[in-house]
């Protein structure tokens, strides 16, 4: 039974033979695109010995080689683009490992088609055009907000282009313009939800469900934002250099995010071997983009480690459903939205060393009030112990400055004295993660 409106119900409810068919189809067309237009895919196809001939279906598609963000930063910028430039109307782009951001490119046709993904996670958290969507999201670069709001148009909803920050502005709007569907990251709902709560203004606010990601949350998080701002919490899921947010989204049934599979083929496989395994078995994320046009990616692994699921849902929708991802084959971490890997920090530090800091350092990640907190314990060189506390505060600055620059997200930088971080006899422990996600 379908519980709700949906955006592109022919499509959201197409029988699984069909769809395959489809994806069949599509992936064949894309392949051949690829191979044709981008010298950098077509090297790597040569190399493993495949051509487009070689690809005659969804069944073959594990013959093609993965595409890693290696290869992203490799191909930077213009490497991996299928169309000229020419054709294309917008980039977006995340951070990258060593400066190297990731860029993605879309054609008008590349907007429209991931609009509609977003369109339809809206419509399955209950969206209407009758509804007022606020879309906390960065704008700019980053994907959050551009996706959720041509979503929103596309369902024909009033949209509050809000961006984030500036609180007291956010309430004010939500308030006087009675908001019904909130946008944003999971630990921005619930800083909102607190100062809601703290100010009296809950009877005040007519929000009726909230489309939450960009990082990690837990089920405990879901009901404390549920509960406090009266809502259902709906999780959404996407990357960059697939499109944005509506790669995947809930439905009404909180079980699992619906893929858009019309668009991307998933599969899990075995994070260290490579091989692809069975439906329900927990593994590495790998997505095949089968209708971008400008910068089309064919196995791109995620390093999201998730289940799949093809029970059918009661919400009616037939694509097949992904776990929220359970961890990381890499030691990226996602903190407050923001991709950051250890090796950046560990950039940031050899470059303001100067002799006054080891290359020992231990970087602790928390929760308080449910917003990620960035700690840095760093060790001091001997010499630098021996200086008064100005000196020490002075480089802790010039770190926590260059590190937000690189980052984009403020840390707290805390230098320790030396040999005061546990040293270990196999690979050092660098990261202790706190959350409980």
């Amino acid at each position: 039974m379908i519980s709700m409106a949906m955006y592109q119900p022919e499509i959201e409810t197409m029988p699984q033979e069909q769809l395959r068919a489809l994806q069949s189809e599509r992936l064949v067309k894309q392949v051949r695109h690829v191979y044709d237009n981008v010298p950098y895919y077509r090297k790597k196809m040569e190399e493993k010995g495949v051509t487009p001939d070689d690809i005659k279906g969804l069944d073959d598609l594990h013959k093609l080689p993965f595409v890693t963000k290696d290869d992203l930063r490799e191909a930077y910028p213009y490497g991996l683009m299928a169309k000229p430039l020419s054709d294309c109307v917008r980039i977006h782009s995340t951070s990258g490992t060593t400066g190297r951001r990731v860029v993605a490119f879309y054609t008008q046709h590349d907007v429209d088609l991931w609009e509609d993904c977003c369109a339809r996670a809206i419509m399955a958290a209950g969206g209407t055009k009758d509804d007022v969507v606020h879309v906390s999201y960065g704008y700019g670069l980053f994907t959050g907000g551009a996706g959720l709001h041509g979503g929103s148009h596309k369902v024909g909803s009033l949209t509050l282009p809000m961006s984030s920050g500036n609180t007291d502005r956010q309430i004010q709007f939500m308030v006087d313009l009675e908001s019904t569907i909130l946008c944003c990251t999971p630990s921005y709902a619930a800083y909102l939800a607190e100062t809601i709560q703290e100010r009296g203004l809950r009877d005040q606010i007519k929000l009726k469900a909230g489309i939450f990601g960009a990082e990690a949350w837990s089920e405990e998080m879901r009901q404390d934002i549920q509960n406090k701002l009266g809502i259902k919490a709906y999780d959404i899921y996407g990357l960059t250099e697939l499109s944005g947010p509506g790669v995947s989204y809930e439905c009404s049934e909180q079980a699992g995010m619906h893929i858009c599979e019309d668009h991307f083929i998933a599969e899990i496989i075995d994070p260290d071997t490579g091989e692809v395994l069975p439906d329900g078995t927990k593994g590495e994320l790998v997505f095949t983009a089968i209708t971008k046009e400008a910068f089309p990616l064919l196995r791109y692994r995620t390093k999201d480690i998730c289940v799949l699921n093809r029970t059918k849902c009661s919400c009616g929708r037939t694509h097949v459903r992904m776990a929220k991802p359970m961890g990381r084959s890499d030691d990226m971490l996602i903190i407050r939205g923001v991709n950051v890997f250890p090796s950046q920090i560990e950039e940031v530090l050899l470059k303001v060393s100067g002799g006054d800091i080891t290359p020992n350092y231990q970087i602790i990640v928390g929760r308080e009030n449910n917003t990620d907190t960035l700690d840095i314990n760093v060790e001091m060189s001997e010499a630098m112990f021996s200086d008064d506390i100005r000196s020490v505060e002075r480089v802790e600055k010039n770190i926590v400055a260059q590190l937000r620059s690189m980052l984009g997200i403020g840390a707290k930088v805390h230098l320790v004295n030396p040999k005061t971080i546990a040293r270990s006899e196999g690979k050092a422990v660098r990261i202790i993660d706190n959350r409980k996600l």
